[in-house]
């Protein structure tokens, strides 16, 4: 995958600006005004600054190019996506993924009610419930979330780019409002999954990286080698919060870039979902296991379509 950014210096052009002046007024770092000279990665919130202080969609900003051909059920969500179709596999894949990996966090918003979210941007709420605030702007962020692995697909894994999700998953919850929560940081206190220790705060960015390193290395990245970097993103658990969810958004990221069919977890297979996250260092077999049966449910969503795989 390479990134160009001729459609930047374009807009700059005719609008009578140049880099620095822009770099300037949005506070870029002279790290970051490199990289567009240089034809490097930027975050996706660097590039929508870009948009919003141009006035420009983001596809006249920048382009990826990949170096492998998009499969047909990649190109279908991104034109979908793009062109704001409604009621096809994109709008699907949206109300899935995103009630699945909420709701086995703890979110209690409906199936329903998280359609409603998507189709209205509204909520209809049962008067006789109480809904956490929280799950009503996660279910919206992670809309969000699902936007940006449509549109980073092909980028090569990076800490940025991870950071970039938790920031949109979590930015405007309760969380985001605590000063050493580090939204879109790494987490600054210890935590546990399943109550077994994790990554200390200190080591998550050294421990990220090689673990980045080494999955980037790999000649080939097959179903077993994205489950294999979910469990091992798990365990250094790099969040204060959401990283399940972070974790499966990279692994749906992973298999659009490598073709393969996306998995998603649902309360029907979430305890076995832990248990093969859990033993995963004696037993690949049940969390592979677990995971093409979740592929399973998405081959559904594909036939429903007509789209082939």
């Amino acid at each position: 995958m390479t990134v160009s950014y001729k459609g930047l210096f374009k807009i700059l052009d005719e609008k009578n600006l140049n880099l620095t002046q822009m770099s300037k007024d949005l506070a870029f770092s002279s790290k970051t005004r490199a990289k567009f000279t240089k034809g490097e990665y930027v975050s996706l919130q660097t590039i929508e600054s870009i948009c919003n202080y141009l006035n420009v969609p983001i596809e006249q900003v920048v382009k990826f190019e990949a170096t492998q051909k998009h499969s047909i059920m990649y190109d279908q969500l991104y034109e979908e996506m793009m062109h704001k179709i409604k009621g096809g596999i994109y709008h699907e894949t949206q109300i899935l993924m995103t009630y699945n990996s909420n709701h086995i966090e703890g979110s209690k918003l409906t199936a329903e009610q998280t359609r409603y979210i998507f189709e209205t941007n509204t909520i209809g709420l049962d008067s006789q419930k109480v809904i956490n605030i929280d799950d009503i702007i996660e279910t919206q962020n992670h809309f969000r979330c699902i936007d940006y692995i449509i549109k980073t697909a092909f980028e090569p894994l990076s800490e940025q780019l991870i950071k970039d999700l938790h920031k949109i998953l979590k930015s405007g919850t309760s969380d985001a409002k605590l000063d050493w929560f580090n939204v879109g940081e790494y987490k600054a206190r210890p935590n546990t999954v399943g109550g077994i220790a994790t990554s200390s705060p200190i080591d998550v960015s050294k421990h990220l990286s090689l673990l980045i390193r080494s999955y980037e290395n790999r000649e080939s990245h097959q179903f077993e080698e994205i489950i294999d970097f979910h469990y091992e993103f798990e365990c250094i658990h790099p969040f204060q919060d959401g990283n399940g969810r972070v974790g499966r958004l990279i692994s749906f990221k992973e298999c659009l870039r490598n073709g393969i069919i996306p998995f998603t977890i649902d309360e029907d297979l979430k305890l076995f979902y832990y248990r093969g996250l859990k033993e995963w260092k004696n037993e690949k077999g049940y969390l592979i296991d677990t995971c093409l049966s979740g592929q399973d449910k998405y081959k559904n969503l594909l036939d429903m379509f007509k789209i082939n795989y």
